[in-house]
């Protein structure tokens, strides 16, 4: 008799892996297929986020550097320039000098302004397309260890839901980097039209 139940649960076939189940159901087949190409846009997507977000941090740096090279070369040269007036033509005109420094370092603050927050709103896409990542490698995670038990209209329904109900907190406005930034680039730029005054007429 006993021999009898070995024969028998032997001959029992057993489960199929579930993706030996999802390659043999078409609904499951094609929903991975979609779900794993998804996956590779958003990996694309990603890469490229992040290769922005380098870019517009390499361009602040420079922007940073061009502010502080052109300032130093201007106080060098109008100090030159005041060593060799000996009328005080250079001090009736200092305010030439001044306006030009002040323009451009408007423009630079501006333009550094522009970039930080562009920086921050790719940060921003880039960590919403970190989340559809890991919604998605959860969904196909739960597909392929569940097989043809995986409910389709559940399990694709859940994760409408959760991408359409994801909402942004929006915090309470306080002063950030970027607005302290912009405060030491212009109190820099005020330093250096009082300096540009001291060269000219002293």
């Amino acid at each position: 008799m006993d021999d009898n139940n070995k024969a028998l649960s032997v001959m029992e076939p057993k489960p199929s892996h579930p993706l030996h189940q999802i390659a043999e159901t078409p609904t499951h087949k094609l929903l991975l297929k979609q779900w794993l190409k998804e996956e590779e846009l958003i990996f694309g997507r990603i890469s490229l986020k992040e290769t922005q977000i380098d870019s517009v941090r390499k361009e602040i740096t420079m922007l940073h550097i061009f502010f502080f090279i052109f300032h130093s070369t201007a106080v060098l040269l109008l100090f030159n320039a005041s060593t060799k007036d000996f009328h005080g033509v250079a001090c009736n005109r200092s305010w030439i000098p001044s306006l030009c420094s002040l323009l451009f370092s408007l423009g630079i603050i501006w333009a550094v302004r522009y970039k930080t927050d562009l920086e921050a709103h790719l940060e921003k896409l880039l960590e919403r397309e970190k989340e559809d990542r890991n919604l998605l490698g959860k969904c196909v995670d739960e597909l392929k260890r569940k097989g043809v038990e995986f409910d389709l209209l559940k399990e694709v329904d859940a994760l409408r839901r959760a991408k359409s109900l994801r909402v942004e907190a929006k915090a309470v406005r306080k002063w950030s980097s970027r607005d302290f930034i912009t405060l030491f680039f212009f109190s820099v730029s005020c330093m250096f039209l009082g300096i540009i005054r001291v060269v000219l007429c002293n």
